[in-house]
């Protein structure tokens, strides 16, 4: 099975029970690192998850997992918060951060960068725009390669 097609899976086994209760799935990687592939699942809630939540989605996709076996190879399971520079990977993501700090890389140059960090000033779902200094940049958000929340410090 493809990785794409495992993520895919994983996702329809774990967002109703994500759903019910209270947690939001963020994103699910399946990657081979040396000899060993992880499946690596992050979630968050409001106010943040901790690590018995976190044990609770693992035990429940676990159980899925195995009833189901949609995984050929040996892996290892993780279910993690997304921690404090949260990646942002659907639109929903962006709306949510606006007003908060952001780095948002591009594919292509616009203004003359690549990567945009400060404040997300706003999000109207086509164009995203970021102040970096002074100087304010509108993003097409078709032109984001990656964005996620970033600290300062």
């Amino acid at each position: 099975m493809s990785t794409s097609r495992i993520k895919a899976v994983v996702e329809e086994m774990i967002t109703p029970f994500l759903s019910e209760n209270g947690f939001e799935l963020v994103d699910i990687e399946y990657v081979k690192e040396g000899s060993n592939w992880f499946l690596r699942v992050f979630v968050d809630k409001d106010g943040g998850i901790d690590i018995d939540e976190c044990g609770r989605i693992s035990e429940y996709l676990s159980e899925r997992l195995d009833e189901n076996d949609p995984v050929s190879d040996a892996y290892f399971l993780e279910v993690s918060s997304p921690g404090a520079e949260r990646p942002l990977k659907k639109p929903e993501d962006v709306s949510k951060a606006v007003g908060k700090q952001v780095c948002v890389t591009t594919y292509e140059p616009i203004d003359g960068l690549k990567e945009f960090e400060g404040p997300l000033l706003s999000f109207d779902g086509e164009t995203v725009s970021v102040q970096v200094g002074r100087k304010s940049h509108s993003i097409p958000y078709a032109k984001v390669a990656s964005a996620r929340l970033a600290i300062v410090f």
